[in-house]
């Protein structure tokens, strides 16, 4: 009798391995110093009625994220590809959009490096922030790249939830007030919903797990349950973690402790963690804040240079270069530069909340009416409509991320 083949569960293996990288990705360029620092400003601002903010975003993720995973694993091509196919130009011009959002964003997450190993061994800021560009340029330019990445960002997002788990512990915060806010809030704040919003889904972020998948080879209409899975695990699995960590901020806000909101150079989240677990507890916001820049710093990076296949950047020697380039550029920027780490963060949040409409309402153009670039696939209608209900939703946020932008310019 001839002995089985071990081809299956080689495939099987292989598959879980590719959608848990795809959930991790995505996840973790979700989570980066911006979120962390957004949370805790309007955590400390609004109490548990911020709650309600977290459990709308985690809501419009979901839409968004299905539907940008489900229709680029039906038509096998990156965002920027299956753009051009649907509408001739607008993939070049998502492509600029995405890459100099994820530049600006990069230099954001490059600061967060910084400010986490400051935090962690008082490094000057700007030396930290060198020493993590330079791992992550390092783990692109070794010879087993996705290998490493995946690993890198599978730990580092497990490191980050049970470390901010076990602050949120410490914190003892009031859990059913939470609860009750998330679905029946005391007011409500459109401002913080398309806040956070537009820095976890905004720009590279929507498609970095679905280009993660792309390269695993998970496409096709076989593969969409799949899909479909990994990206409600993946909006579950970041849905959790930012739960998780207003729930840790929470906890030291209703002890009574008065986070300083005041001025660029405050440091809300570090002082929640501070005060929850005490000088350990700031070691613990650094390992936290430099994982999720690191993360992010990646994430960005891959993502990015992603979309420049439709310039003819395709092998893997051409993207690794394009990637060291990404970083050392965004680098390059942040040490030139003498604005405060929090008001970069707040630029780079609304430059990428105009990002998401446009990818968007191409992708929602491409299910309802180009079937043809899905290989013949009628595309859900429910999530269509969903989708397009979002879509609205995120040009109305556009909107208030160009006030933002001018905003900046003008300080």
């Amino acid at each position: 009798m001839p002995t089985p083949s071990p081809a299956p569960s080689v495939a099987a293996a292989s598959l879980r391995g590719g959608l848990l990288a795809a959930i991790f990705l995505m996840a973790t360029s979700a989570i980066g110093p911006g979120f962390i620092t957004q949370t805790a400003s309007f955590t400390a601002r609004m109490g548990s009625a911020f709650a309600f903010a977290i459990l709308a975003s985690i809501l419009i993720d979901f839409v968004v994220q299905l539907n940008i995973w489900r229709i680029t694993a039906l038509t096998g091509r990156r965002a920027s590809e299956t753009a051009n196919a649907a509408i001739p130009g607008a993939g070049y011009l998502l492509t600029a959009l995405v890459v100099i959002g994820g530049l600006a964003f990069n230099v954001g997450n490059i600061a967060g490096g910084g400010l986490g190993l400051n935090a962690m061994f008082g490094l000057d800021p700007k030396i930290g922030g060198a020493i993590s560009a330079a791992l992550a340029i390092g783990i692109f330019l070794s010879r087993q790249a996705g290998l490493l990445l995946d690993r890198m960002i599978i730990g580092l997002g497990i490191v980050m939830i049970l470390l901010v788990v076990f602050v949120a512990l410490q914190s003892n915060p009031p859990v059913g007030e939470a609860l009750r806010q998330s679905v029946w809030p005391d007011y409500i704040d459109f401002a913080a919903i398309t806040t956070i919003v537009g820095g976890t889904v905004g720009g590279y972020i929507t498609y970095s797990g679905a280009h993660r998948l792309l390269d695993k080879g998970l496409t096709g209409e076989r593969h969409l349950p799949a899909v479909t899975r990994a990206a409600l695990t993946g909006i579950a699995v970041t849905g959790v973690m930012r739960f998780v960590l207003f729930l840790a901020i929470l906890g030291v806000v209703a002890s009574g402790v008065t986070l300083d909101l005041s001025s660029q150079a405050a440091n809300p989240a570090a002082q929640a963690f501070q005060a929850a677990a005490g000088d350990w507890g700031m070691r613990v916001f650094g390992v936290v804040l430099w994982a999720a820049a690191l993360t992010s710093v990646i994430g960005a990076a891959y993502t990015s240079v992603s979309f420049l296949d439709v310039m003819g950047v395709r092998s893997d020697a051409a993207r690794s270069r394009a990637t060291v380039v990404f970083i050392a550029f965004s680098l390059a920027v942040y040490l030139s530069l003498g604005t405060a780490p929090a008001a970069i963060l707040v630029f780079v949040g609304g430059f990428n909340g105009l990002i998401l409409p446009i990818g968007l309402t191409i992708f929602t153009y491409i299910g309802y009416a180009r079937s043809d670039l899905m290989g013949g696939h009628r595309y859900n209608r429910v999530l269509l409509a969903l989708g397009a209900i979002v879509c609205a939703l995120t040009w109305y946020m556009g909107a208030r991320s160009v006030s933002t932008i001018f905003a900046f310019l003008g300080t």
